[in-house]
């Protein structure tokens, strides 16, 4: 019996083997786009192989008769699988398949349930097509009822031993934890909060996602509790307790931040999540975002966000480049979470996800969450997306 070190040596060689006779060479073949792969540095026109649910080759002008079914490129931009990192999927209505529709292969609920009723996402994560999965909220019952008190208000709601409990018995499926830390989430109780997310995280060695921007304690004092791996979401915030100080300078403790290992995500959302001026001030200073993430809800599929691609386009807008802002949401965000760390790229044996992409160019209009306006030439709409091999929409 082959070893299993002998079996990964030989995948390789067995996806190099040439067809039966008869048999096309690949399954499915993605001719003629702009390939753009940050984890390989790759950004050339290519035709991109697929077989047995695995990326093949990458190589220019592959014989149509090579392919059983072919994907036709031209002019799009074919990338790894799009990861969106912060979702909502609670909401019944907001459904893992409508994010693959958007090119969204991969993605994470970002605290949406607690230890009490994580159960209702890992039912959507088992069933799902795309891969989902979830931060458990530290709160015991997840994100508050709108209009109620915040999750995080009555510190009795925040169970580290339930919520470590919980991540035991959906391992596979719960991959960290989230803190809400905004002054009408968790009030005065935000660094508690996140000691005991903390303590939960620390044992089992997972992450931490942390809800930023208008909390009651300095973000200087909650990024000090934070460790190589944990995220800091909602990144583009404005005061109070954003990451630039009154001078408009992103403050030397988010860089330290940074350097230790800290990941800073987008999460655009629709309250209070960004702003277009924090946004241009951190670019200037050279502080991009490392993942940029939707935040999406069902709200937000008609307000602000729409899909994921268009969440994208707005750092288009900021003057960030197609091949940066696709590295955001695939190799950085596969990363970013430990789990997806196979994943976010095109490399010969990698799961074929691949995401195809129509860049066009026109006069598009971009909202933050203030209502402000700012216009843009070139904006992301989905084309095509595989999953596993198979072409999903």
């Amino acid at each position: 019996m082959l070893t299993r070190r002998q079996v990964l040596r030989a995948a390789p060689l067995l996806l190099a083997r040439p067809p039966r006779s008869g048999a096309a060479e690949y399954d499915l073949v993605i001719r003629g786009g702009r390939v753009l792969d940050a984890a390989q540095r790759i950004d050339r026109v290519a035709d991109v192989a697929i077989r047995g649910g695995r990326i093949a080759a990458i190589q220019p002008n592959l014989a149509a008769s090579a392919a059983a079914e072919t994907i036709e490129a031209a002019g799009k931009l074919v990338t790894p699988g799009l990861i969106d990192i912060h979702t909502h999927l609670a909401d019944k209505q907001m459904t893992p398949a409508t994010c693959l529709g958007d090119g969204v292969t991969s993605l994470v609920d970002g605290g949406s349930r607690g230890a009490e009723n994580i159960e209702e996402l890992v039912t959507i994560a088992q069933s799902a097509r795309n891969r989902v999965r979830i931060l458990i909220n530290i709160a015991h019952r997840g994100i508050a009822e709108q209009g109620g008190p915040g999750e995080l208000m009555d510190l009795a709601n925040a169970d580290a031993a339930a919520a470590r409990q919980a991540i035991e018995r959906h391992r596979e499926w719960i991959v960290g934890i989230k803190a809400r830390l905004s002054r009408s989430v968790a009030g005065a109780n935000d660094v508690e909060a996140l000691r005991r997310a903390r303590q939960a995280a620390d044992p089992l060695q997972v992450p931490i996602m942390i809800h930023m921007g208008n909390t009651v304690s300095p973000l200087a004092d909650i990024l000090a509790l934070l460790r190589a791996g944990d995220i800091v979401t909602h990144m583009y915030a404005p005061a109070p307790h954003g990451i630039l100080d009154d001078k408009g300078q992103v403050l030397p403790q988010v860089r330290e931040a940074r350097r230790r290992g800290v990941w800073f995500d987008i999460g655009n959302g629709r309250i209070e999540h960004i702003a277009w001026d924090v946004a241009e001030r951190a670019l200037q200073q050279d502080f991009p975002p490392d993942t940029i993430s939707s935040d999406m809800t069902l709200a937000g599929r008609s307000d602000q966000l729409f899909n994921f691609p268009n969440v994208l386009s707005k750092f288009l807008a900021l003057g960030m480049p197609v091949d940066q802002v696709i590295a955001r949401a695939t190799a950085n965000a596969a990363r970013a979470i430990p789990e997806f760390k196979d994943y976010g790229t095109l490399r010969t044996g990698a799961a074929a996800d691949v995401t195809v992409l129509d860049l066009r160019e026109g006069d598009f209009e971009f909202v933050d969450n203030y209502k402000t306006t700012r216009k843009g030439r070139r904006k992301l709409f989905p084309y095509a997306v595989v999953v596993g091999g198979k072409r999903a929409a």
